[in-house]
């Protein structure tokens, strides 16, 4: 049987610590292999499971990615391309239903910027399609001049701009940062706690965020609750799902969900080592 991880030309090898999930991998007997995703010469219909990894410049390919994953199999692809094609786009922070959430709304141009950021006070601009805090910006200004403009937040990073999701800013992230819990084969695996760099309110450690691993403490019921609400949404479970947390007005609320590509922290803790390997023999085909 043999199971394809998908990554990218920037992580030819897998993503950060993946030899923590190669060695468990490994030593049950399977056969695997990371393979880029917009390799023309990868033969994706001989796999048996494909899983996408790394995948993280799908940001700015987003069209092309989604493309690919719609020619796969889909009884053998992880999560699914339907739930890919929802999820890449942060408008679906609006579209919660009943879950608890950062209040979200949408923004098209600048004068929807203005008036989003006028209606919370403080608030965080962020693209609809973007990954890893770029472009992220807090304003206050209705007339802050960045707004409606592209943003390079990082060097090396492309420029991004809208449409734009427009959060409040949860003041919460400086002090108790961001919880990622994941939902592996539908169960809870682990909990990882990120917080901010000096300065900052994002906690991806490009800008200097840290992280570390954590019991599961009382964010687990929260975490399954999204896992039967993504369930009931797309008709069956997910198998795999992170969910960001953050605390806001004395209540843990969903700030993303990551159901395509999360990376598991291996390069931290190989905490989710042999649950995710757990889940790729559990949806191998008899």
């Amino acid at each position: 049987m043999t199971i394809l991880l998908a990554t990218s030309g920037d992580l030819p090898q897998g993503e950060p610590g993946a030899a923590a999930l190669n060695a468990v991998l490994d030593e049950r007997g399977i056969d695997f292999a990371w393979a880029r995703w917009d390799d023309a010469s990868v033969d994706w219909s001989g796999s048996d499971l494909v899983a996408v990894r790394s995948t993280w410049d799908y940001v700015v390919r987003a069209p092309e990615f989604l493309a690919w994953t719609g020619s796969l199999d889909q009884s053998r692809l992880l999560n699914g391309a339907d739930v890919f094609a929802w999820n890449h786009d942060k408008r679906y922070l609006a579209d919660l239903g009943d879950l608890p959430a950062v209040p979200t709304l949408l923004a098209g141009d600048r004068a929807e910027l203005a008036d989003a950021v006028r209606h919370f006070g403080s608030a965080v601009v962020k693209p609809r399609v973007g990954a890893g805090g770029a472009g992220l910006i807090v304003v206050s200004d209705p007339d802050d001049p960045r707004l409606g403009t592209s943003v390079r937040s990082a060097p090396g990073y492309p420029e991004v701009g809208g449409p734009w999701v427009v959060q409040p800013l949860v003041e919460s992230i400086r002090t108790q940062g961001e919880v990622s819990v994941y939902v592996l084969g539908g169960a809870v695996a682990s909990r990882f706690d990120k917080v901010p760099g000096e300065g900052d309110v994002r906690v991806n450690e490009e800008f200097g965020g840290r992280v570390r691993e954590v019991g599961i403490g009382d964010v687990g019921d929260l975490a399954l609750a999204a896992h039967a609400a993504m369930g009931e949404r797309f008709g069956r479970p997910m198998d795999y799902l992170r969910v960001d947390l953050l605390q806001w007005e004395g209540d843990w609320v969903v700030s993303e969900l990551e159901l395509i590509e999360p990376g598991l922290y291996l390069d931290v803790s190989d905490a989710n080592a042999a649950p995710f390997a757990d889940l790729l023999e559990l949806r191998l085909p008899a």
